[in-house]
């Protein structure tokens, strides 16, 4: 995965090149934390906002996407990415306090060192912007 980013400001939003690949993370850390039953206040609590603003984003980044292409993200959006990306790995660590990397791996089709390095990528990128 392409851990590079690059932050354009646009008014208060900011225009993001993504790969496809960095989509399909974003997209599947979103996601997995929409798709179990939380309510809107343990949603909020992980990613800065609640299910309409998640789902919202969510469907923006989904589909198969095969080229490179420009998101307008505002900066809640953005913070919710990164939310995203640093605590979806944390809901794989098992009793004992092991990560449960098979799982992670399977279920969101990355390694967690990708989301990690994606979602250092977002904050160097917005603070370059």
């Amino acid at each position: 995965m392409r851990t590079q980013l690059k932050l354009t400001r646009d008014g208060d939003a900011f225009i993001a090149r993504l790969a496809p690949r960095q989509v399909a993370a974003m997209y599947e850390a979103l996601s997995h934390l929409c798709e179990r039953d939380r309510g809107d206040t343990e949603l909020t609590l992980l990613v800065g906002s609640g299910r309409e603003a998640v789902d919202a984003l969510v469907e923006r980044l989904a589909g198969r996407h095969t080229e490179s292409r420009d998101f307008r993200l505002t900066m809640q959006e953005l913070h919710m990415v990164h939310s995203a990306l640093t605590a979806v790995p944390a809901l794989f660590v098992e009793r004992g306090g092991l990560f449960a990397e098979e799982p992670f791996n399977i279920r969101l089709g990355f390694y967690r060192e990708n989301f990690y390095a994606l979602a250092h990528a977002v904050v160097r990128a917005a603070a370059e912007a």
